[in-house]
């Protein structure tokens, strides 16, 4: 699937079940392993394993593989791996904490920076 119309599909998939703050991300040429992100704030652990849920069952009925799934079990941050597109779902806590947005919106050497900042925390 091209990745514009699979990125509206798990926005959709999303929106559908409330989720908040939806951040598409471009990737392409700071990472090999995928080409785009998707972040979105769930409000609490049920929500979040809804969100996430939903990606799931949207992406798997348009024929797109789901490599793996992680995080179900606390809630509190599910990440999808849809290959070429990461989505991570998460409670606003964590979201705030772990700002991914800021590390993955900058020059790699920029990234590695912030991402020692993190880990010093």
């Amino acid at each position: 699937m091209e990745m514009r119309k699979l990125q509206e599909l798990v926005v959709s998939a999303l929106e559908d079940i409330k989720g908040r703050n939806i951040e598409v991300i471009n990737t392409t040429g700071l990472s090999s392993m995928f080409d785009s992100m998707i972040i979105a704030t769930g409000d609490s652990n049920r929500q979040v394993r809804a969100l996430a849920r939903n990606v799931e069952e949207k992406a798997g009925a348009a024929g797109v593989e789901i490599l793996s799934v992680e995080g179900e079990e606390s809630g509190e941050w599910v990440l999808v791996d849809l290959g070429d597109l990461i989505v991570h779902v998460m409670q606003p806590t964590v979201r705030q904490y772990y700002n991914l947005e800021e590390l993955w919106k900058t020059t790699p050497a920029q990234r590695r920076k912030a991402m020692e900042q993190v880990a010093a925390k």
